[in-house]
């Protein structure tokens, strides 16, 4: 898939299905129901059966390439969804919804409802610890929106805190956290930062309780105007968070407190692949799609908020 709008997979159905087909099952079809293959997996032409569809003779089920993925049962045309990836995981800042309606040629509603279910498919499994080996990761948070019911006033108790961890050259991991005392962003320091990388971080108390438990700890005081310091300074995540800021007041402008934990995987996911071409950053996002599900209800209705540390 190139980044070219005019390549068939986004605009004809069989040629996305054909090129998804490829990408998801590269050695052939694979059911999703039991995992046969080969020749226990045939799929079904003529009057048989609709486009794309196979039938696996080891639990006699019926499938497509979409089952199991998070593009199941949905009645927006496999091109579209394609193109909407695409659109998505190559604006640096974002395309809002209203945008992808237009684009499209579907409801408002259908592309919001789209682009939530393509920022699953851009979640960090966060298994690797940054830093390990001795890398260098900035730690800071910034504040953004504002809380239901609250009235706007000095300071940022009325707002969103939103917790970020970049490592240098890498990738980048961001939280929607209640609050930016140790308690809570220690247990995030814990399981995402290897115990051998340089931490750094400005002066704030939160980060000087808790930097002992790295190979080193280097702060920069933004009190007095300091932001360089040698190797000490917090430039690279502040860069990050200037993106993610223009993106959500410039494109999206109004984030619900309980969607912000999605539109941080979007932009965490476009930075940390920064450094490869628009197509390869949609098929990598494509490899996330498969074994999940958002339905409507999930999507649009006020859910708790995913634990940070988790």
């Amino acid at each position: 898939m190139t980044a070219d709008l005019t390549n068939p997979v986004f605009q004809d159905e069989a040629k996305a299905r054909e090129w998804l087909e490829a990408s998801r099952w590269p050695n052939g079809a694979i059911c999703p129901h039991c995992r046969a293959t080969g020749e226990r997996v045939k799929r079904l032409e003529g009057k048989v059966g609709r486009p794309g569809l196979w039938q696996c003779y080891e639990c006699d089920q019926q499938f497509t390439v979409t089952v199991g993925t998070l593009y199941e049962r949905s009645h927006i045309p496999l091109h579209k969804w394609l193109l909407a990836t695409h659109l998505l995981t190559s604006s640096k800042k974002g395309i809002s919804a209203h945008q992808l309606h237009r684009m499209l040629g579907i409801t408002y509603k259908s592309a919001w409802f789209m682009a939530h279910r393509i920022r699953e498919a851009m979640g960090d499994s966060g298994e690797t610890p940054m830093g390990s080996g001795g890398g260098t990761v900035e730690a800071d948070e910034t504040y953004i929106g504002r809380k239901p019911a609250r009235a706007k006033r000095t300071g940022h108790g009325h707002k969103l805190a939103v917790m970020s961890l970049v490592e240098r050259g890498g990738g980048v991991r961001s939280f929607h956290v209640d609050d930016v005392s140790a308690a809570t962003l220690r247990p995030i320091l814990d399981k995402n930062v290897s115990r051998d990388a340089h931490l750094m971080s400005d002066e704030a108390k939160t980060y000087t309780e808790i930097g002992w438990n790295f190979a080193s700890h280097k702060t920069v005081r933004h009190g007095i105007d300091e932001y360089v310091r040698g190797t000490a300074h917090t430039n690279t995540i502040e860069g990050f968070f200037s993106i993610f800021k223009r993106g959500m007041k410039g494109v999206y402008q109004h984030c619900g407190e309980q969607h912000l934990h999605r539109y941080l995987k979007e932009f965490d996911f476009r930075y940390s692949n920064r450094k490869v071409t628009d197509a390869e950053r949609a098929r990598k996002a494509l490899k996330g799609i498969e074994g999940k599900r958002l339905t409507y209800r999930r999507t649009s209705q006020r859910l708790a908020r995913p634990q940070a540390q988790a």
